[in-house]
Parts: structure tokens; sequence; C-alpha cells
């Protein structure tokens, strides 16, 4: 540890004049020899460094996203070379560089704040052992040393023996309790913080071999800080605790205000959104105007839960914009897809058949406005413009077709041969004595007359 301390010596400068200047400020109030103005002092550190690691944490959060999103596609390609190493390294940095997704961004924030962490433990060891380092003068570094948190002094290690804890002026009772109380503290923090993020915030609809990783690592971290804990001097365990609150508390913020898609986190989010919305009839802030602008431009690519969201909104009167505004909507209608997607569309008035007109009526010319009534079918709309655009006169050589039909069909009957045809009573033709029938006769029904053909003689 040492020599690992030793190599990142170049920023033990700035880390100790940042502490001295935070030890000058709560010195003045609690006293410059106190526990609680050196231990402020590195909280002060370990939160002035986790500001300036914002924009990384962002980027190691889209870096964890992009990395479960791409899980199914390397495991496709994990199983088509799974016997040529090479070749699958080489299609994995492929798809890396097609998606822009970086595997080491999710490690970023640990990795950045490793040089601090060291640096600090450089410094404090060497108040342990009672040298000058950075700004730290022999003044400072009297007084680091006469600095106890709960008894324990600055600089003092659980592994620490009786004669070094009592030149630091206490006990080894206080040092171990204290100590392993914080081992124990920063080591359930971790944990806590990786089942949340596994729990609540990983998108349940992806079974991949990096859930069962990070599943591991969820059990695994807590005892490696465990280990490596109690080498540490308590200055380090109170920057560690630290670190380690912070970022429960930032995966805490994340996964409630801009959860993963698909998790239970989103689930939960989309459902305070929603109480919102219909209570409100609006979105209240840019962040969830952009969370409704990127479900609908998703389409069918939604999730259950964006699924849910867009059909509640629309069963409710309000239709979600594309530019994630939520819209008053009366006629918003949910269409069901057969691949289970939905989409909303605005509804559209039902068109009404009219009315189906009996022959008489048509030749009558007695037209009646056309209804929606059970029984009409579409033929009816094209017999009825048809007969409004024609003529609704017959000449009289149609009115005898029509007598002698009728008679025709009374022979018809008498004789035996009788046929069914359309018109205004069911029964309008047969085969007659005379051989004058409708259909001898060369009339169309119900409509202009075709002309006879002249025969040759």
């Amino acid at each position: 540890m040492d020599t690992i301390a030793g190599f990142f010596s170049f920023i033990t400068t700035p880390v100790s004049w940042v502490i001295v200047q935070f030890h000058s400020l709560y010195g003045a109030v609690f006293g410059p020899d106190t526990g609680w103005a050196w231990g402020l002092s590195i909280v002060s550190l370990v939160i002035l460094i986790r500001i300036c690691l914002i924009p990384l944490f962002v980027k190691q959060i889209k870096a964890t996203r992009a990395m479960q999103t791409l899980q199914p596609e390397m495991k496709k390609i994990q199983e088509r070379y799974k016997n040529d190493k090479q070749r699958q390294s080489e299609e994995m940095m492929k798809l890396y560089k097609e998606t822009g997704t970086n595997p080491l961004s999710s490690c970023l924030p640990i990795l950045a704040q490793s040089p601090f962490f060291f640096a600090l433990y450089h410094v404090l060891n060497s108040i342990a052992n009672n040298d000058t380092i950075g700004v730290i003068n022999e003044r400072l570094l009297a007084s680091a040393q006469k600095a106890h948190i709960f008894g324990a002094p600055l600089a003092s290690k659980f592994t620490d023996g009786s004669a070094e804890v009592q030149a630091l002026g206490s006990t080894i009772t206080d040092v171990r309790v204290v100590t392993a109380i914080m081992i124990v503290l920063m080591s359930l923090s971790q944990f806590y913080t990786q089942r949340q993020l596994m729990t609540k915030n990983v998108d349940t609809s992806v079974k991949t071999p990096f859930m069962q990783q990070q599943k591991m690592l969820m059990y695994v971290f807590p005892v490696i800080f465990a280990v490596f804990g109690i080498n540490f001097p308590v200055g380090v365990l109170v920057y560690w605790l630290t670190t380690n609150v912070w970022t429960m508390g930032q995966q805490m913020y994340v996964i409630h205000n801009n959860p993963t898609p698909g998790s239970k986190a989103q689930a939960a989010y989309l459902d305070r959104l929603y109480k919102h919305v219909t209570n409100h009839g609006k979105t209240r802030n840019r962040r969830e105007r952009a969370v409704v602008k990127a479900i609908v431009a998703k389409g069918r690519d939604r999730n259950d839960h964006e699924r849910k969201f867009i059909t509640g909104l629309s069963k409710a009167g309000l239709a979600a914009q594309a530019d994630g505004t939520v819209d008053k909507s009366d006629t918003a209608v949910v269409v069901e897809h057969e691949d289970g997607t939905t989409t909303t569309t605005a509804a559209t008035p039902r068109r009404q058949q009219p009315k189906r007109q009996s022959k008489s009526q048509r030749q009558s010319g007695s037209v009646k406005p056309a209804g929606g009534e059970k029984g009409a079918s579409s033929d009816s709309t094209s017999d009825t413009s048809s007969e409004e655009s024609a003529p609704m006169s017959l000449s009289k050589s149609d009115a005898s077709d029509e007598s002698d039909g009728k008679q025709g069909g009374s022979a018809g009957k008498q004789g035996g041969a009788a046929a069914k045809q359309g018109g205004s009573s069911g029964k309008q033709g047969g085969k007659s004595g005379n051989g004058r029938s409708r259909a001898q006769s060369g009339q169309r029904k119900g409509g202009p007359q075709r002309p006879k053909s002249p025969t040759k003689k």
C-alpha cells in the first residue's frame, strides 16, 4: 500500500492544502485540535471531489445502460465465435465502435477517485509516522495527532498495536471498536447501493451474463472493503464511508428521477407521472417533457410500462404529443396491434350506410333520406345513386312489358312452370304460354333500356 501511495505522491500537496484550508475554517468553530475540525475537513474534501466528478458519474450511468442494451448482441457474438477468441474480440470491439460504447466508462468515477484516495492515505500515514508532508508543517502535524474521532486517533488503524495506539494518546479498545463500526458501515453502504441498483434500476426483461456479474459484485465488493479496511487509518475510513454514503444518495436520486427503461423504478416513476398529468392535465418541467417525448418517439419499441402509461393517458382523455407535452383529446382512441403495441389516434365518425329502397320507390322517384338502420347493405348505395342519376320515367312499352310479365307469371303458375324473379312483389316473371316473357322482351331490370339489335331476314 505504501508503494501505491508513493506512486500518487504528486497529488499529496494539493490534497493536503485542501484539508488545511477546510481545517482552518472548522477549527475556528470547533477548535483546531479537535476531531470535529479534522474529520469535517476530510468529509468536505470528499464532497468537493464528488461534486467535481458528477459529469463522470453521468457518463457512467449512460455507459452502464448502453452495456445493458448491448448484452443480447454480445451474447450472440460469444456463441457464434466461441471457438475463435481472436475473432470474438474483434467483433466485440467492432460492436463497441459502432454503438459508441466504452466498457471502461462505468469505472470512471472509481478510477478518478483513486489518486485522491491514495494521496489522503499517504498524508494520514505520514501523520501517524510523525512526518511532515505537503503543506502540513510541524504545528499542523502535532494538531492532527491530537485529533480523535470518538476516541480513536485520526491516524490509527485496526491492526495497530498497543504501543502505537498509546503513542497517539488512545487505547487499543477504542481504536478497534471505532474502526470495526466504520468498516461495517462502509461495507453495508456499499452493499445497499449495489443491491438497490440491481433490484430497482435494471431492465428485468433482459437476462444476460452481465446481470449475473453485477449480482456477484454485490456480494464481493463489501467483503473486499472489509478486508482492506482493517489496514486503513481512521481518517481514510472517514473518507471512504463518506464517499459510499454520497454514492448511495446519488444513486437513489437517479433511480427516483431518471430510472432505467424497463426497470421497476421506471414503472414507479411512470405511475407518479401519470397521477400528476391526469390531475393537472400537463407535465411539470423539462425533465418530464423529455421523458414523455422519448416514450412517444419509441413507437412500437415501447416496453410494457411505457405502453401502460400511454394507454392510461388515452383512457383519461389525454394524448402525449411528440414534443413531450400532454393535451386534452376527447376523441383519442387507443389502437391495439397484433404485436401487442399500442398507438393513439384521433377517432373519426362512422360512415352511415344509406337505407335500401324498393323497386317501386326507385321507379316512382320518391327518395327517402339515407339512414344507418339495420339491414342496409353496401350494394344499395350504388343502386340508389344510379337510379337518381337516370331518368325516372317509363315508356309505354315498358309498362306493357310489365303487365305482360305479370300475365305470363299467372299463366306459368296455372301450367306448373313458375319461377322466381326480383321485383316489388318478389315474383315477376316466368315462362308464359304465348312466349312473351321479360327475358324475351330484351328489357333490362330497373334502368335505361338497351335497344334490340335488328335481325337479318
